[in-house]
């Protein structure tokens, strides 16, 4: 919806646009609209614009020597939902042009038009700025500010601010969307939209203009004030930057403190960390110590006869192990395979 900036911008092209033209004749209006007829005519006239909150007033004024003569005649527009002026081709005029104003012959002709797509704007004859509304904040920005703070007892500041943002008498131009920014661009001075309007407006009573006043942020205020012992002063400042510590770093140190370990050689090549107690078993005694892949027990005669019976037989005469024992550990089967040779044989 059209509020108190879009009319003045609409004031303003209405000025720079119609400034250099001259109209003529009557002006028109459309079959559809409701709003009253407009009896001007004169064979030239200019029209100039002036914006006020949320009212617009076109004025038409004819040249001297126009006839007929008459006196200048004002229009108040309310612009509603979707009114708007625009100038156009007289042969091409745009769709819901309500209110037509043409210009003198015998130039090409255009038109100044007011487009109201939904029909809420209306226009009244006589010129008169509609009663109860306050000055404009673009305009009349000190009579503004005065009629708001003068009039603070008035019940309408009991409301939330978010409501008296709306009320024409203090606030004029002001509508929805003009209200939502202005309630987001304030939440840096943390006013909550539902605060009572007086309790707000309260605090700005008595400043000036240009002091940012009570309800602006304080930079350093959530800023932590610095220990003295934290804050440099300007001797320490002058210092140059301090110097580069020479102690290692903590992996360096960490590294030098591991306890050393011993490397065994293993077949292959390779070294791994291993308990420097425990006997290397070459490659050759590993492989024979596997089991067959068929799964079957290897016969008495394929096994070796090594050392005496109290070490191959685990204690058993006659017994054989798949193994041998060395530095105290058996390598290979742990158990006796000579009761077993007996039991199948």
């Amino acid at each position: 919806m059209p509020e108190g900036p879009e009319l003045h911008l609409a004031s303003q092209f209405v000025n720079e646009t119609c400034g250099g033209l001259v109209f003529g004749g009557c002006v028109e209006k459309s079959a559809v609209s409701r709003n009253p007829e407009v009896p001007f005519e004169s064979s030239a006239y200019r029209i100039s614009a002036a914006a006020r909150g949320k009212e617009l007033r076109l004025t038409l004024s004819p040249l001297p020597g126009a006839q007929p003569q008459q006196e200048p005649l004002a229009l108040v527009f309310r612009f509603g939902m979707s009114g708007s002026f625009q100038v156009a081709p007289s042969d091409a005029l745009p769709p819901h042009a309500h209110l037509r104003f043409y210009t003198a012959a015998p130039s090409p002709q255009l038109t100044l038009c007011f487009v109201d797509i939904r029909r809420f704007g209306r226009w009244d004859l006589g010129g008169e700025w509609q009663p109860g509304r306050g000055p404009c904040v673009l305009l009349e920005y000190e009579q503004f500010r005065e009629n708001v703070l003068r009039n603070l007892a008035d019940k309408a500041f009991d409301r939330p601010i978010c409501e008296a943002l709306l009320d024409q008498r203090f606030f004029n131009g002001i509508g929805n969307y003009l209200r939502a920014e202005i309630l987001h661009r304030s939440a840096g001075l943390r006013i909550p939209p539902f605060e009572k309007a007086r309790t707000v407006l309260e605090a700005v009573q008595h400043r000036r203009l240009g002091d940012p006043g009570p309800l602006a942020p304080k930079g350093g205020k959530s800023r932590k004030k610095k220990s003295k012992e934290t804050q440099a002063g300007p001797e320490d400042q002058a210092e140059g930057p301090p110097t580069p510590s020479k102690a290692p770093p903590r992996t360096r140190r960490a590294r030098r403190e591991l306890p050393k370990q011993t490397a065994a050689w293993e077949p292959g090549g390779a070294n791994f960390q291993r308990d420097p107690e425990a006997p290397i078993v070459p490659e050759e005694r590993k492989r024979r110590a596997r089991p067959a892949a068929s799964g079957r027990l290897p016969s008495a005669s394929s096994l070796p006869a090594t050392g005496s019976p109290a070490e191959e037989g685990g204690g058993h005469a006659g017994g054989r192990s798949m193994g041998k024992k060395v530095g105290g550990r058996l390598w290979g089967s742990p158990r006796p395979v000579g009761p077993l040779v007996r039991s199948l044989s």
